[in-house]
């Protein structure tokens, strides 16, 4: 079913097409993640459509500045980049006020988590996560350190692309999506399990991040 741009619809039917299967052997987590029955849709209650609602106010000046929003005895290592965008919905009208999270592994491929136990070292002055809402426009931005690839145990010499994290809200929980961002012209893009699951080329497309030179000014806001 295809929304008009015009007259968008209240409810859009997902392509699924575009999304792997849940049960993916080549992708081992997915043995284990994925449902053995079938889904079932469940209706949404108001509050889970319209609630809760994030403002400005819940959140700190320096939450979207990962550089310096962790930093302690100095600024972290690695390439400072600046990650811009729009948040959409399915008829490409802008999102206002949603609110948008992001986690990612420092420069040298490691997270600041418990369970990683990745031989590169932990950075102290990054902590690799931060949030910030959008604008009147669905426009967002954050500044961080361009995270490293590392390891996994996917297979044998299996190695994830950089990547960052993303969790966007709508306009409460029940509408959150989670996704993630890769960089153009890493070459582990093409070889990483998780995207060779992805059926559709153009999807795949859309989850790289090309390089924006002109997109310096919005610094001067985080100096």
């Amino acid at each position: 079913m295809e929304a008009s741009l015009t007259e968008p619809s209240e409810f859009i039917q997902r392509d699924r097409s575009i999304h792997p299967a849940a049960f993916t052997p080549e992708y081992k987590s997915s043995v284990l993640r994925s449902p053995r029955l079938p889904l079932l849709s469940v209706q949404n209650s108001l509050s889970e459509v319209t609630g809760p609602v994030f403002g400005h106010g819940d959140l700190n000046p320096i939450d979207n500045d990962l550089i310096l929003n962790y930093a302690k005895t100095g600024e972290p290592i690695g390439e400072r980049i600046l990650v811009h965008g729009h948040v959409r919905d399915e008829s490409r009208r802008s999102v206002p006020d949603t609110l948008v999270e992001f986690w990612q592994a420092n420069a040298g491929g490691r997270y600041r988590h418990r369970n990683d136990r990745y031989l590169a070292p932990i950075d102290p002055n990054f902590g690799g996560c931060g949030r910030t809402i959008t604008d009147a426009n669905g426009y967002y931005f954050f500044r961080t350190i361009k995270p490293g690839p590392y390891p996994w145990r996917n297979h044998v010499n299996s190695w994830r692309p950089a990547h960052i994290h993303f969790s966007v809200f709508g306009s409460g929980f029940a509408q959150r999506l989670i996704t993630q961002m890769y960089f153009e012209g890493d070459p582990l893009i093409w070889k990483d399990a998780m995207i060779k699951i992805i059926p559709d080329e153009d999807a795949v497309r859309r989850l790289i991040a090309p390089l924006d030179l002109n997109a310096a000014k919005p610094l001067d806001m985080l100096a």
